[in-house]
C-alpha cells in the first residue's frame, strides 16, 4: 500500500435507507446541532467500513473530506486505506482516537478522527462505526467521549426500533408458513422472502410473475384469492394477505398452491399478433365530438397473467354485450385495448371515441347524430369519465339512456383512472349504467411483458426503419418503474430515435429519467443536474474521474449525487 497514492474504493451496493441509518439519523442530527460552532463532520459507516452518511457543520470541512473521498459510498477499511477512524475501529473492536500523523495515508494527516463501534444489541456484532472528524487544530479529547456516548444512543435506538415494518412482514410470513402446506412468498419494500417449497414449485421466472401479481394484490385490498395461469401453462391459486403499519401498506404475504401442471412442450405465447385490418368506420355527418380508433396489437403484447386476465375480461363483457368499465393507471392503453378486442369480437363493426373534454362542450344533438348515423355494430368508448364535470355527467347520462333505448347494435365502454375510484367526483352517478369492470395493469406489474412491449412500440414509432434496442438499453428500460406506463415508454423511445434514428438504441440515447431509480421525486433542478451528470459520464465513456473533472466537482460528490439521484446504469 502506498501512503501517498492509494485511494478509497467506491461501492454502489450500499443500503442508504437501512435500519442502522434510520436509527442513527436522530442522534447524528442532534449531535450536529450541539457542535454547530465547531467545524467538524459526523459520519456513519456500515459493517464493512463503507461510509453510509455524513453531516458537516461547516462547508469547509465538507469540501476537504470530499477531496479525500471520505463520503457516502467509499470504503475506509484499514486494509485499503490504512489507519483511520473507521477501519481501525473494526480491527481493534473498540473506540479509537487518531490525530494527524497517526493516520497512515498522507492525505488524511491534516485531520483528527474519533470513531466508536455501533453494535447490534442482541448479537453484539459491529453493525457500523460512528466517526467524528475535524482538522487537527480543532481536535479535543472530549470528541472521544462524545462519539462513544452517541454510539451507545444509537445502540439503544436499534434495540427499541427493530424495524416495525419488516418485523410485521417477518412475523406474518413465519405465521403463514407454519400453518401452510403451500409455497409462501413475502414482499415488502426491498425485502423478499420465500419458503423452501416456493423454490421447488416455481422457477425464478415464475416467482417473478407471482411477485408482480402479489404487488398488484397489495395495492388493491386487504385479502384476496386469485387464480392465474403462468406463461409455462402452470395454473396456481394465490391467496394474499396485505400487511399494514398505521395507514401504510408495508407488504404482502401470498400462499401459492398448484392447481394444474403446465405442459413442458407448451410453446411460449407469441410476443405480438398480426394487426387487425382497420374496419370501415363512419363518424356521422357533422359529428365534432368523436374520434375514430384504429386497432393496434396491444392484446398480443402480453404474457403476464394480469394482462391476459384484462384481455379476457374485456372480451367476455363485449361478447355478452355488457356495458364495460375499464380501469387502470394513466397511459396503460385502456381505450386502445378495448377498441382492438372489440374489433376482434366484431370484425365488421366500428368504434368511436368520445373524450370527457368533448362531452363537456357538446350537446345531445351531436350524440343523436352519432347514434343514428349507421346501422353497423358500434362501440362507444367514453374516455376519462372521472374527469367529467357535473354538467358533463348529466350530458353523458342522457346519452347513455339513449343508447340503452336504441334498437341499434351498440356497445358501451368507459375508461377511468383507478386512483379516483374512492373519490367523490361526479362520475360516480354514471356507474349504474355498467354491468362489468376490468382492470388494465400498470407496466411495472407486468415486467415479463416489457421486452415485447418495447418491440411493439418501437415498430409503431420508427416508421419501418431498421431500429432495435440493445440489451444494455433494455436493462435500463426494465429497471425503470414507468409511472406513466406505455405513454411514457413511447415518449422515451421517441426521444431515443431523435438521437439515433436507425440502428441499435444504446443506454445513453434514452432520456435521463430512465436511468433514475431514486425512491423520491426529483425537483426540476435536480433533474437537470442528473441529466448533466449522465451526459458527462457518457462523454467520458463511463470514467467517473474524468466526468467529475468535467463537471468541476469532487469524485466523492459525483458518487454521492449518483446515489441520491438513483442513477445505477451508465
Amino acid at each position: 500500500m502506498d501512503a501517498s497514492t492509494s485511494q478509497a474504493a467506491f461501492h454502489d451496493d450500499l443500503d442508504m435507507s437501512s435500519r442502522l441509518v434510520r436509527c442513527s439519523q436522530p442522534i447524528i442530527d442532534r449531535l450536529s446541532e450541539e457542535t454547530a460552532e465547531i467545524p467538524l463532520s459526523i459520519a456513519l459507516s456500515d459493517g464493512k467500513a463503507r461510509v453510509l452518511t455524513r453531516v458537516d457543520t461547516a462547508r469547509t470541512i465538507g469540501l476537504m473530506l470530499d477531496n479525500v473521498s471520505f463520503a457516502p459510498g467509499f470504503g475506509y477499511a484499514e486494509g485499503g486505506i490504512g489507519t483511520n477512524g473507521v477501519g481501525t475501529v473494526f480491527e481493534s473492536g473498540q473506540p479509537i482516537h487518531i490525530v494527524g500523523p497517526e493516520h497512515f495515508h498522507e492525505c488524511l494527516q491534516p485531520f483528527a478522527c474519533s470513531g466508536a463501534p455501533v453494535r447490534d444489541p442482541l448479537s453484539g456484532r459491529i453493525e457500523g462505526v460512528l466517526d467524528i472528524s475535524c482538522l487537527t487544530e480543532h481536535s479535543n479529547p472530549l470528541m472521544h467521549s462524545l462519539v462513544r456516548a452517541a454510539a451507545h444512543e444509537i445502540e439503544r435506538n436499534l434495540l427499541l426500533d427493530r424495524s416495525h415494518r419488516q418485523q410485521a412482514l417477518f412475523e406474518t410470513f413465519v405465521r403463514v408458513d407454519a400453518r401452510s402446506r403451500d409455497a409462501v412468498i413475502a414482499l415488502g419494500g426491498t425485502v423478499t422472502m420465500a419458503n423452501a417449497f416456493a423454490h421447488v414449485l416455481l422457477t425464478p421466472a415464475e416467482q417473478q410473475t407471482v411477485q408482480d401479481h402479489a404487488r398488484h394484490l397489495m395495492s388493491r385490498r386487504d385479502r384476496a384469492v386469485d387464480q392465474l395461469e403462468l406463461s409455462t401453462g402452470k395454473v396456481v391459486r394465490v391467496r394474499g394477505t396485505r400487511i399494514t403499519a398505521g395507514h401504510d401498506a408495508v407488504g404482502v404475504v401470498v400462499e401459492v398452491a398448484l392447481v394444474a401442471e403446465g405442459s413442458p412442450d407448451r410453446p411460449s405465447p407469441p410476443a405480438a399478433e398480426e394487426a387487425v385490418p382497420p374496419p370501415a368506420m363512419d363518424t356521422g355527418a357533422g359529428l365534432n365530438l368523436s374520434q375514430l380508433l384504429t386497432p393496434s396489437t396491444l392484446s398480443g403484447s402480453g404474457r403476464s397473467p394480469l394482462w391476459k386476465r384484462a384481455c379476457r375480461d374485456i372480451a367476455s363483457a363485449l361478447s355478452r354485450h355488457e356495458a364495460l368499465l375499464v380501469m387502470g393507471e394513466t397511459g396503460t392503453g385502456k381505450f386502445s385495448l378495448v377498441a382492438e378486442i372489440y374489433h376482434r369480437v366484431n370484425p365488421g363493426g366500428r368504434s368511436v371515441l368520445i373524450d370527457a373534454v368533448d362531452i363537456s362542450h357538446s350537446s345531445y344533438t351531436d350524440a343523436e347524430v352519432a347514434l343514428e348515423a349507421t346501422a353497423l355494430p358500434t362501440l362507444y368508448i367514453f374516455r376519462k369519465i372521472d374527469q367529467l364535470s357535473t354538467e358533463g355527467v348529466e350530458r353523458l347520462n342522457t346519452f347513455l339512456l339513449a343508447l340503452a333505448d336504441s334498437d341499434r347494435p351498440v356497445y358501451v365502454a368507459a375508461t377511468l383512472s383507478d386512483a379516483n375510484i374512492d373519490s367523490d367526483l361526479p362520475f360516480h352517478d354514471l356507474l349504474a349504467h355498467f354491468q362489468q369492470a376490468a382492470t388494465v395493469p400498470p407496466l411495472r406489474h407486468r415486467t415479463e411483458d416489457i421486452p415485447a412491449v418495447v418491440v411493439q412500440v418501437l415498430n409503431k414509432i420508427s416508421a419501418k426503419r431498421d431500429t432495435r434496442v440493445s440489451p444494455a438499453a433494455l436493462r435500463v428500460i426494465c429497471h425503470y418503474s414507468w409511472p406513466h406506463n406505455i405513454t411514457q415508454l413511447e415518449d422515451a423511445l421517441s426521444a431515443a430515435l431523435v438521437r439515433r434514428p436507425v440502428g441499435e438504441i444504446q443506454p445513453q440515447d434514452l432520456p435521463g429519467y430512465c436511468h433514475n431509480a431514486a425512491r423520491r421525486q426529483l425537483t426540476g433542478m435536480e433533474a437537470i443536474e442528473r441529466d448533466a451528470i449522465i451526459k458527462a459520464l457518457h462523454d467520458a465513456n463511463g470514467n467517473r474521474v474524468q466526468a467529475a473533472a468535467a463537471l468541476g466537482i469532487a469524485r466523492s460528490s459525483l458518487y454521492r449525487k449518483l446515489k441520491s439521484f438513483g442513477v445505477t446504469t451508465i
